[in-house]
């Protein structure tokens, strides 16, 4: 019986371990940001962050617009090069979800998947063209509540530590901020780059320390 209970019990612990949920770790030079996942509810955002988080994709951009009391936006790889007036304007889905052309992968789109998850400190959401089904790699964090997003665009994951980040990110210096009638397409743009790298984890492994 005690061998039994022993091997129910490494049994348990096994399935336990096997079953322990991605997150995204998003590193800036402000700090780390984890990020837990909603798969029941965007699992095809989830799945193009993910596959674009493992290629590397997402490491060396910026997060190109940052808007106090609303969010902190990023995953344009425009933003590695030193133009800051396309950065916004690039990005695509990490696989073919049957929008765009299959053998183009510039072109790859993630269709809508909107849902009832509120747009709060932290959320997690991914940004898009004016088409529903319009988003590619960029994604925005919000640095406050905004219920004027919730519905159209599509929640997929929250920040679960190091909310801290966001607020020291949205207080850096912007056209925006030195200039208030400045119109600039980078307007909203640090003048000195907010880098980014993300990292797909355990969640264990990133709630450390």
């Amino acid at each position: 019986m005690k061998k039994l209970i022993t091997l129910i019990l490494i049994g348990v612990l096994f399935m336990s371990c096997s079953k322990e949920k991605d997150v995204a770790v998003i590193s800036t030079q402000f700090g780390d940001m984890v990020v837990e996942f909603y798969p029941e509810i965007a699992p095809m955002h989830v799945e193009s962050f993910t596959i674009l988080a493992k290629e590397g994709y997402f490491d060396g951009t910026t997060f190109h617009r940052v808007m106090p009391g609303f969010v902190i936006q990023g995953g344009d790889p425009n933003s590695k090069d030193t133009n800051r007036l396309n950065d916004g304007s690039g990005g695509r889905a990490g696989k073919f979800f049957g929008i765009g052309r299959e053998n183009d992968p510039d072109t790859w789109m993630i269709p809508g998947e909107f849902n009832d998850q509120l747009h709060v400190k932290g959320t997690l959401s991914m940004a898009r063209t004016p088409d529903p089904n319009g988003a590619s790699s960029q994604f925005f964090v919000c640095h406050a509540s905004r219920p004027d997003l919730d519905g159209q665009y599509t929640v997929f994951g929250q920040v679960i530590k190091g909310l801290e980040v966001i607020d020291q990110i949205i207080n850096v210096n912007t056209p925006r901020r030195e200039n208030r009638g400045y119109q600039g397409p980078d307007v909203d743009n640090p003048f000195e780059k907010v880098e980014m790298t993300v990292k797909i984890m355990k969640h264990s492994e990133a709630m450390k320390g």
